[in-house]
C-alpha cells in the first residue's frame, strides 16, 4: 500500500498536466472563433453607423444615382489627331472611309459589285524566275504602293499594284516590276511613277504603312486581281489635270487618285499579253542619263503617242522591252499631234505643257528642278 500511494504520487505530476493541458487546447481554438465572430459583427456595426447618416441626409441618393449614357454631362474633346495643329505623318488615314464589305466574290476575290460587267479585267500575275527575282519584285511594288499611296485605303493600294502589273503585261512597257516602277528615273522629268524622281526615297518609310503596302504587293504578286481599275495603266492625283487625261479612258476614281486605260487597240485585253519571265534588275532608281538617245525613250513613252501608235495601222508598234535591258530596241516615229485651228490660235502644245507651278520648299539642292521641262539635254 506504502508503494501504490508512492507509485501515485510520482505518476500523477505526469498524467495530469498533459490531460489539462489538452483540454485547454481544445477549448482555445473555440475561444478564438467566438472571439473572431464578435469583432466581425462589431466592424459591420460600425461601417453601418458610418454609411446610414450619409444615406440618410437629404439628396443623398442623388449623389448615388447611376448616370445615364445617353445625356452628355461635359463636351468630349477631340483626340489629338483631330485638332488643328496636331497632325502627324499619316494621320490623313484615319480620316479614311473603310471599304465596302465584300458580299460576293469571284475566282479572284474581287467583289461583284463593284464590277462592270462590260470592262476588261487583267490577268492574274504569275510569278516566274529565281529568289532573288521575287525579293528584288516585292521589293519595288512595296516601295510604289509606299510612296505613291501610302495614306491611302486598302482599295487605292491594290489599284497601284494593279497599274504597275498592267504595264508589265503591255508591250509598250519593261518586262519586270522594278523595270516598270523605275522606268525614265534617269532623268529628271522622265520618271513613270514620282517618287522616283522627287526625291521621296530620301526619307525613311514608316514601318507601320511599309508592313501594310507589303502586305498587298505580296497579295498582288500571288495572283490577286483588282478589277474595278480594270486594265488602267495611268492615273494621277485628283488635284492636278495632266494634258493626256482627255485622251485616254477613265476608268474610276478611288481614294485620292483617278485611273485611265488606253483607248482603241493599246487598252484591248489582246494587248496585255506578254508573261513574265524573271530578270528582274537592282530596285532602285536608274543611274542618270542626259543624253539624246535617253530624251527620245521619255518621247517614246508619252501616253498620247503611245495609243496613237497601236491605232494606226501605217505606224509601227512601239518596239517589246526585253527583261535584261530597260531600252528601247527601236523606237516608232510618230507624226506631231493635229490640233484644231482654234486650239492653235490659243497656243497649241503650250496649252497642255506645266507652267506657273507653286514653289516648293524644303527640297534637297539635287531635287530642285525635279518636274520641270528640260529644254536643252544637258542643262
Amino acid at each position: 500500500m506504502t508503494d501504490f500511494a508512492a507509485f501515485t504520487a510520482s505518476a500523477e505530476p505526469e498524467l495530469r498536466p498533459r490531460d489539462f493541458g489538452g483540454r485547454f487546447v481544445r477549448g482555445g481554438q473555440r475561444h478564438v472563433r467566438r472571439r473572431m465572430r464578435r469583432r466581425w459583427a462589431l466592424g459591420a456595426s460600425a461601417l453601418a453607423a458610418v454609411a446610414l447618416p450619409a444615406f440618410a441626409e437629404p439628396g443623398s441618393w442623388e449623389r448615388f444615382t447611376i448616370g445615364n449614357a445617353q445625356t452628355a454631362d461635359q463636351a468630349v474633346l477631340p483626340m489629338p489627331f483631330e485638332q488643328r495643329g496636331e497632325s502627324f505623318p499619316g494621320s490623313a488615314f484615319y480620316y479614311l472611309q473603310p471599304d465596302p464589305a465584300v458580299l460576293t466574290t469571284n475566282g479572284n476575290g474581287v467583289d461583284q459589285n463593284l464590277l462592270d460587267p462590260a470592262a476588261p479585267v487583267g490577268r492574274p500575275f504569275r510569278m516566274a524566275g529565281s529568289t532573288l527575282d521575287r525579293a528584288r519584285a516585292q521589293q519595288c511594288l512595296t516601295m510604289v504602293i509606299y510612296y505613291e499611296a501610302a495614306t491611302e485605303p486598302h482599295a487605292g493600294q491594290r489599284a497601284v499594284a494593279q497599274v504597275v502589273l498592267n504595264r508589265l503585261a503591255h508591250p509598250a512597257y519593261p518586262k519586270t516590276v522594278c523595270g516598270v516602277v523605275f522606268e525614265g528615273s534617269e532623268r529628271p522629268t522622265g520618271c513613270q511613277f514620282t517618287f522616283a524622281c522627287d526625291g521621296a526615297l530620301a526619307r525613311a518609310p514608316q514601318r507601320f504603312f511599309w508592313d501594310r503596302a507589303a502586305a498587298v504587293a505580296r497579295a498582288a504578286l500571288a495572283g490577286e486581281v483588282y478589277a474595278p481599275v480594270g486594265l488602267a495603266t495611268h492615273y494621277h492625283t485628283i488635284q492636278v489635270n495632266p494634258y493626256w487625261a482627255p485622251s485616254l479612258h477613265f476608268v474610276t476614281t478611288i481614294g485620292a487618285h483617278r485611273f485611265y486605260r488606253f483607248e482603241g487597240g493599246a487598252g484591248t485585253p489582246t494587248s496585255f499579253r506578254l508573261a513574265y519571265l524573271g530578270g528582274e534588275p537592282i530596285a532602285a532608281p536608274h543611274p542618270r542619263d542626259l543624253s539624246a538617245a535617253s530624251a527620245m525613250a521619255d518621247a517614246a513613252l508619252d501616253p498620247v503617242a503611245l495609243q496613237r501608235a497601236f491605232a494606226a495601222p501605217e505606224v509601227a508598234a512601239p518596239a517589246v522591252r526585253t527583261a535584261t535591258s530597260d531600252s528601247v530596241q527601236a523606237h516608232a516615229t510618230t507624226p506631231s499631234p493635229r490640233y484644231a485651228d482654234a486650239v492653235r490660235t490659243r497656243g497649241g502644245d503650250t496649252l497642255y505643257q506645266a507652267q506657273g507651278l507653286p514653289e516648293a520648299q524644303g527640297i534637297r539642292p539635287e531635287y530642285a528642278n525635279s518636274g520641270k521641262w528640260i529644254a536643252t539635254p544637258g542643262t
